[in-house]
């Protein structure tokens, strides 16, 4: 019944868009056949809880040295991703063309968005390339693509952290399965929009192998090479090996160890220093996502990461959970506990604690349902040496928001949804 009604609200003020028997929305747009419209928000505001006064905007929490934060009351942005699919044309044989195009905005809270510089917002177009599917002879997941795009991206929800994303511009095989194992190939030219210098890239990937009945082992090697116009750069490499879990505790666990070295260290991007293999780092990342009950569910994930080169290291280390309870059928409780860690070589060891709970108005019980709508409260706590490394009038700062206190709390709303 409830998702007869959440079609019905759609279809009402979506006129592209019709209900299946069963409350499937089917997004279809008259006179283009194949043609798919999806999506990306979050947005909201928040306020700093008493501090110095200097600053009514949200403060967000991270730890300066770590890559990621808990998300959870703490994003001080606002971001949507809007993205369309076409089918173009079939051949007789069945193989089909299609094009996927995506645009993005990107603007932080209390900034007018003038969109000239990386600090007042952004546009861009993250996705924009052709493929073809259904290759005669082959899988049907096999496809040829050229172009920008999301490459086989895995993240850490609840921090938004994604650990092995080897996104870029350049051509591709994907998933060709060969006795059981599925293989991939890309050519990347260019990482990033402002990328200084344009440097070859090539990743490969297998996949498929088994460990167990729910289990699925991942390898991935990427070959980073110098360019001409780099006369004292090296090449470098990334590896990283993936196993994932499936049907654990009504979720999965993913647990990842990488490696990188060179115009490697990076593992995901080409670093355009191109540093020889003295830059090196290496990476553990582990994410489980359960849903116990049909009212219980959450995320737990950890991460320990080593980085070095001539005359600088450091070790981050991060440890956290979100549990979600559903108290009814559109209302939760989550909340979000996480501590970060960074002892660099030259300096004291930083660390941060942040704690949210967020009242949620929801479309369902389970951990990714959505939309959601959050009411939220967040507190932190750091140290000295996070405060010292924080960069000028930032939260942890001693000219920020809490001024030279050590702890800050904040409050706000938030909507998040996927389509």
């Amino acid at each position: 019944m409830r998702k007869q009604l959440f079609c019905a609200v759609l279809s009402a003020t979506v006129t592209s868009i019709a209900c299946a028997d069963d409350g499937t929305v089917q997004r279809g747009f008259p006179g283009l056949d194949g043609f798919e419209f999806h999506g990306y928000l979050r947005a909201g505001t928040g306020t700093p809880i008493g501090g110095n006064g200097s600053s009514s905007s949200q403060p967000c929490f991270q730890l300066a040295g770590a890559s990621s934060k808990y998300r959870l009351g703490n994003e001080c942005e606002d971001y949507s991703e809007l993205e369309v699919k076409q089918k173009l044309f079939t051949f007789d044989n069945g193989l089909t063309v299609s094009a996927d195009a995506m645009a993005s905005l990107y603007n932080p809270n209390n900034v007018l968005p003038h969109f000239n510089s990386s600090t007042n917002g952004s546009v861009r177009l993250p996705q924009a390339y052709l493929q073809a599917t259904n290759l005669p002879g082959l899988n049907p997941e096999a496809r040829i693509w050229a172009g920008r795009i999301y490459y086989h991206r895995n993240d850490i929800h609840s921090i938004d952290y994604y650990y092995w994303n080897p996104t870029g511009t350049g051509v591709g095989m994907d998933n060709v399965e060969i006795n059981g194992l599925k293989y991939s190939y890309a050519w990347f030219r260019q990482d990033a929009q402002f990328q200084p210098h344009l440097a070859n890239r090539h990743d490969f990937q297998v996949d498929g192998i088994k460990t167990n009945p729910n289990g699925n082992l991942q390898i991935g090697l990427s070959l980073m090479q110098k360019p001409a116009a780099v006369a004292n750069g090296h090449d470098g490499f990334s590896i990283t090996v993936q196993h994932k879990q499936d049907q654990l505790f009504g979720g999965y666990n993913k647990v990842a160890v990488q490696y990188g070295q060179g115009a490697g260290d990076t593992i995901n991007f080409v670093d355009q220093a191109f540093p020889d293999s003295n830059t090196r780092r290496w990476r553990f990342n582990e994410s489980l996502l359960w849903q116990i009950t049909p009212k219980f569910s959450g995320m737990f994930d950890t991460i320990y990461e080593h980085q070095t080169s001539p005359g600088y290291g450091q070790n981050w280390f991060s440890l956290g959970v979100r549990p979600v309870y559903a108290i009814t059928d559109h209302f939760k409780m989550q909340f979000d506990l996480g501590h970060d860690r960074v002892s660099p070589s030259n300096g004291p060891t930083r660390s941060l604690t942040k704690f949210s709970i967020a009242p949620t108005l929801a479309m369902d019980k389970s951990f990714f349902s959505r939309p959601e709508l959050r009411v939220f409260y967040t507190y932190a706590k750091w140290n000295k040496a996070a405060q010292d490394a924080a960069a000028s009038g930032s939260t942890l700062a001693s000219n920020g928001a809490f001024g030279s206190a050590t702890h800050g709390s904040s409050y706000g709303i938030q909507l998040e949804t996927w389509w």
